[in-house]
């Protein structure tokens, strides 16, 4: 007769990397990680990543099929998980947790067997997807001046990992579009392009309303070289003008 399986207990680490840029940490609130058995759906681990962006060197100038990024302080969360056999477990992961209008849901799946610890060179990463984006002006139902379609918009965008935009820089503003798009029921009445004013990632610009109402505005950002993208929406309102 054999002997029952004993459950081994084996170190995890996850880490959740920003697209474009760097590790998902302290500086965003992190990214919380739910490790699920993949068959049962049982939570085998819950947490949130803490630590560093990491080293921008190592990160951004990594070749390779799978390079070594992490560095000992970038953000992780690290688990022992106690596994009698070899078990299909997800990773779902959310975040970043401190631009709640910017975070997003990404899922990963992989093996994970007994006697073997998922540690080895950058442990599991993630990589999430999306922009941060803040609308600073207009705030929500802001009345636009009376006698005045025209309003001013300014909004700030930035990796998830909080690494900043800059002219010229690393993350460089010329290559992200960033426009303001004005809908009424769901349909689109007017659109424009925000212009880079100052580090760090800080758009703005006059934005013309044809008529007066209630709107909604959406601000868009979006790397034109990788497609990455973010959104951020507010409303306007712009009264009646009185020609009295």
């Amino acid at each position: 007769m054999s002997a029952p399986a004993l459950a081994e207990p084996r170190e995890v680490v996850v880490r959740v990397i920003s697209q474009d840029a760097k590790f998902v940490g302290d500086q965003m609130g992190g990214a919380r990680i739910v490790l699920r058995d993949a068959e049962s759906g049982n939570v085998l681990a819950d947490w949130i990543t803490a630590g560093g962006t990491g080293n921008t060197r190592q990160i951004m100038e990594s070749t390779g099929r799978s390079p070594m990024r992490a560095t000992p302080d970038a953000a992780a969360f690290s688990t022992q998980l106690d596994l009698s056999q070899p078990t299909r477990v997800t990773a779902e992961v959310f975040g970043p947790l401190a631009q709640m209008q910017a975070s997003s849901r990404v899922t990963s799946q992989r093996w994970i067997v007994p006697g073997q610890p998922v540690t080895s060179g950058d442990g599991w990463v993630v990589e999430l997807p999306g922009l941060a984006v803040n609308i600073i002006a207009p705030q929500p139902n802001t009345h636009s001046a009376k006698g005045s379609r025209t309003i001013e918009v300014m909004s700030s965008t930035m990796l998830m990992c909080g690494c900043p935009i800059t002219s010229g820089g690393l993350w460089d503003a010329k290559d992200y579009k960033v426009e303001v798009t004005a809908y009424q029921g769901g349909r689109k009445i007017a659109s424009g392009k925000l212009d880079f004013i100052e580090a760090p990632g800080r758009y703005g610009g006059d934005f013309t309303l044809p008529t007066s109402g209630v709107y909604e505005l959406i601000v868009s950002a979006r790397n034109t070289r990788t497609g990455n993208a973010g959104v951020d929406r507010t409303s306007v309102i712009i009264p009646e003008i009185n020609n009295d």
